[in-house]
C-alpha cells in the first residue's frame, strides 16, 4: 500500500520535527512533503533568442540591459532618466539611426498622446547606470506583462515610458534624454511620420508621412509633392554626407 502523502503546514512541521527527534528511524520524508512553490513568471521562451530566463536574472546580462563595466570602452554622449529618477541610462551614439513620429493607435494609447516620438538605437548603444531592476515590461500584442519582444518598457515606480524593445533595435524617447545644445536637438529631429493614416490630428510640417510603416506603405503628402520630395532628397543627402565622413557614431 502506498504511503499517505501529507502537505506540511507550519504547525505540522513543528510536530513532525519533534516526533522525528524522538524516533530517528521513522521514515519521515516518505510520509510528508512540502507544497511546490510557484515563482512569479517574468519571462518565457518566446523572448529574445528563444532563451528562457524564468526565475533567473539572465536578462540583466544581455543588451540592452547589461551594465557596462567601468573599464569598457563606452564614451558617454548623452544621459537620460525617468520622471522619478530611479531609472537612469547613458548613450554612446551621438546621432540616432533614425527618428520618427508614430501615430499608431497603440502608441497613442500607451503614451496618452497624439503620437510617439521615438529615436532608434542599437541595443549596445545604451548603458543603464541605475534602476534597470526597476523596469517592467508590457507586450501590447498579447496584453501581458511578460518579457516578449517586441515590448514596451517603463519604470515600475513612476511608470514613465523608457523605451520600446524590438528584436534587434530599441526605440528611445528623446524627451527623457538631456539634449543640451541645439546641435544635439538637431540630431534627434524627426525625419518622418509613421501610421499617419491613424492620426488624431494633422501636423502640416512638410515631413514625409507614411500611411503605415516608413518606406513600406503609401506616402501621404500634406504639401505640394515637389516640396516634399525635395525636402526628402536634401535631408537624405545631408545625412549620407555625415555617414560618409564618419560623423554619425
Amino acid at each position: 500500500m502506498a504511503p499517505v502523502v501529507r502537505v506540511l503546514t507550519p504547525r505540522s512541521i513543528t510536530v513532525a520535527s519533534r516526533f522525528a527527534a524522538r524516533n530517528p528511524s521513522f521514515p519521515l520524508l516518505t510520509r510528508y512533503t512540502t507544497p511546490k512553490l510557484r515563482l512569479p513568471v517574468t519571462m518565457d521562451k518566446d523572448q529574445s533568442r528563444g532563451k528562457s530566463t524564468e526565475g533567473l536574472s539572465e536578462w540583466k546580462k544581455r543588451a540592452p540591459y547589461r551594465i557596462h563595466e567601468s573599464n569598457e570602452d563606452f564614451p558617454v554622449r548623452y544621459e537620460a532618466n525617468c520622471h522619478c529618477g530611479r531609472v537612469k541610462y547613458q548613450l554612446k551614439r551621438e546621432e540616432p539611426l533614425d527618428s520618427k513620429l508614430c501615430h499608431c493607435s497603440t502608441c497613442q494609447t500607451q503614451h496618452a498622446a497624439p503620437f510617439q516620438w521615438a529615436a532608434i538605437f542599437h541595443k549596445e548603444d545604451i548603458n543603464f547606470t541605475n534602476g534597470h531592476h526597476d523596469l517592467e515590461w508590457y507586450d501590447p500584442t498579447s496584453k501581458s506583462i511578460e518579457h516578449k519582444l517586441p515590448c514596451k518598457v517603463r519604470c515600475s515606480f513612476c511608470h514613465s515610458p523608457i523605451m520600446d524593445e524590438g528584436r534587434n533595435m530599441i526605440l528611445l524617447f528623446p524627451s527623457l534624454i538631456h539634449l543640451k545644445t541645439d546641435e544635439d536637438k538637431k540630431f534627434f529631429k524627426p525625419r518622418c511620420h509613421m501610421f499617419y493614416g491613424q492620426r488624431v490630428m494633422d501636423i502640416p510640417d512638410g515631413l514625409p508621412k507614411w500611411d503605415g510603416l516608413s518606406n513600406e506603405s503609401n506616402l501621404i503628402e500634406d504639401s505640394p509633392p515637389d516640396q516634399v520630395r525635395e525636402h526628402e532628397r536634401k535631408q537624405e543627402k545631408e545625412r549620407e554626407e555625415r555617414f560618409n565622413k564618419g560623423e554619425n557614431k
